[in-house]
């Protein structure tokens, strides 16, 4: 059976919910019982977001293979529940670069290169090289920023010619653009939807269907409006309101027959939609629950989109014990400044994920303290590892110069390094410990007891790891290296003895999170977190002075 492909566009404005949306279109489809993958088109220049600053990209999604990608694969994965590659990113940047060195070793023949057909055709080579890779009978596509970018232009010049070559009728295309509402009138305006399409149809593309995303609900005669206006059939045109939480919006979307017009319109065989499980999750979401106050001490806190599988992951870790979360997005630079009491005493549970640079590093180490010394589950991801390494180094070993060669070259105790294979690296992207390494667990510990198993894999971004030269000093002071590299050379889990719970892990466990399968240690964090609730007070949450 042919491929087929579905392609979503956006308008008006970027950030209106494209990526959830494609995340819920693998989800219904797949509750159709029909093979699915999805891919990320991303027209900035950048080769990938692994140099961007969180501040202008968020969160960089790692993939098994090592690839650094868009956000946007996390809600992919979560969603539908599969692992994908760095096939399913592509930018513009990396086709740029691509038909460049093309063109450098004369595959062209000494033609002219020109954005029609070269760089268009690479696009739609890897969009179909994506298909025969994942075998899926389903190709889901999000374009990101929004119809008119003129970035954009060549890869919606490139969905545009997959409808003839790969038949019309194995060709779908989504917009998702947004009602705004104007306050004055109250009403939810269309006109921003019809210059979309209008600017969608110039290309040579008309959209099959709309979604159409409002913070109200959207009436009968405003989708009619949409339908006349953009020529969408009227069974075709879907409201999305803003709704409690994102894992609704497949039901959403399926109660509102898209996945039956997109198995007619595809010619896919109708399977008995099964989404019971789903339904059971969400249900189970909205209810009111206690929650337990979570404080996520970050560099990028004032931007909770660098940390979204933090955040996610530790959802699924509440939900797993019929719980929810109130997470307190905290600076680590304003612990430098008011210290951990004012900050931190409300917390049952201290978080610090990952990140790059010496700012607010002081502010992770004074938190990795508080937790180890007041007995607050602690969970270091990466660089909240290496911060409870060097804090306890400090601290239990007396050398208070500990730090990482990060952010001190000439530290006399570097218990942080470079780890050896990126001595000589001068590039910045692509070039760190990226991807799916195995880990050996050590008996009898929490690490071992939450992964009920000896070898794990888990997904790697850093280019600094624990020096093994003071692993047997640490371990005499209850620092202990739980998971190791199966040559034993590289600690990838730390774990404090006597303690609720204080370990840290060199990679990112929140990337393997699902909201119906929870992370093991995500899991058993929450879990120590509750005896804290259960044998201390409940305290206010933090007043942050500004």
């Amino acid at each position: 059976m042919s491929t087929r492909y579905i392609f979503v566009t956006g308008g008006v404005v970027s950030s209106i919910g494209k990526g959830i949306s494609v995340a819920s279109i693998g989800r219904i489809l797949k509750s159709h019982g029909i093979s699915v993958s999805v891919m990320k088109l991303d027209p900035y220049l950048n080769v990938d977001p692994g140099t961007m600053s969180p501040y202008q990209h968020g969160e960089v999604f790692v993939t098994k293979d090592g690839s650094e990608t868009d956000l946007d694969l996390g809600h992919y994965e979560r969603f539908i529940d599969i692992e994908l590659t760095g096939s399913s990113n592509i930018t513009a940047g990396q086709i740029y670069s691509l038909v460049i060195a093309k063109e450098r070793r004369g595959d062209y023949l000494g033609g002219t290169i020109q954005t029609v057909p070269h760089v268009t055709d690479e696009i739609k080579e890897h969009i179909f090289n994506l298909a025969s890779e994942s075998g899926a009978e389903v190709v889901v596509v999000e374009v990101g920023g929004t119809v008119g970018d003129i970035e954009g232009l060549p890869f919606l010049e490139a969905i545009r010619q997959i409808r003839k070559d790969a038949g019309r009728d194995n060709v779908y295309y989504i917009h998702v653009t947004l009602l705004p509402n104007m306050v004055t009138t109250g009403e939810l305006k269309t006109k921003p939807t019809q210059h979309s399409v209008k600017e969608l149809r110039s290309i040579g593309i008309q959209p099959d269907a709309i979604i159409a995303r409002s913070d109200f609900p959207v009436s009968d005669a405003i989708k009619d409006k949409i339908s006349l206006f953009c020529d969408v059939s009227r069974d075709a045109v879907f409201a999305l309101p803003t709704l409690d939480n994102v894992y609704e919006v497949p039901l959403a979307l399926e109660d509102a027959g898209l996945g039956s017009i997109l198995l007619r319109s595809l010619n896919l065989d109708r399977k008995r939609n099964d989404m019971s499980n789903w339904r059971i999750l969400v249900d189970r979401i909205n209810l009111e629950r206690e929650k337990i106050p979570i404080a996520v001490v970050g560099k990028y806190a004032e931007l909770p989109d660098s940390y979204i599988s933090v955040k996610e992951a530790l959802s699924h870790a509440a939900l797993a014990h019929d719980k929810d979360i109130e997470i307190s997005w905290i600076q680590s630079e304003d612990i430098e400044r008011y210290g951990t009491e004012d900050l931190l005493a409300f917390a049952k549970g201290i978080v610090v994920p990952g990140g790059f640079g010496p700012r607010g590093i002081d502010g992770m180490i004074q938190a990795v303290k508080y937790a180890r010394e007041n007995l607050v589950p602690y969970f270091g991801l990466c660089l909240g590892m290496q911060m409870m390494v060097v804090e306890y180094t400090r601290s239990l070993l007396g050398y208070s110069d500990a730090n990482s060669t990060e952010f001190d070259p000439d530290t006399k105790h570097p218990v942080i390094d470079l780890m050896p294979g990126q001595l000589q690296v001068k590039q910045m992207g692509g070039t760190m410990r990226l991807g799916i390494y195995k880990c050996q667990l050590v008996p009898n510990t929490r690490a071992a007891r939450a992964y009920g198993r000896s070898e794990i894999e888990e997904r790697h971004r850093h280019r600094y790891e624990f020096n093994s030269t003071y692993r047997s000093l640490l371990e005499e002071v209850g620092l202990i290296a739980s998971g190791l590299s199966p040559d034993g050379r590289l600690v990838e889990i730390s774990e404090v003895e006597n303690h609720p719970f204080m370990l840290g892990t060199q990679f990112h466990p929140e990337f393997l999170s699902r909201p119906q399968r929870p992370h093991p240690l995500f899991r058993d964090f929450l879990e120590a977190t509750q005896e804290t609730i259960r044998k201390g007070d409940q305290r206010p949450l933090p007043l942050i002075r500004r």
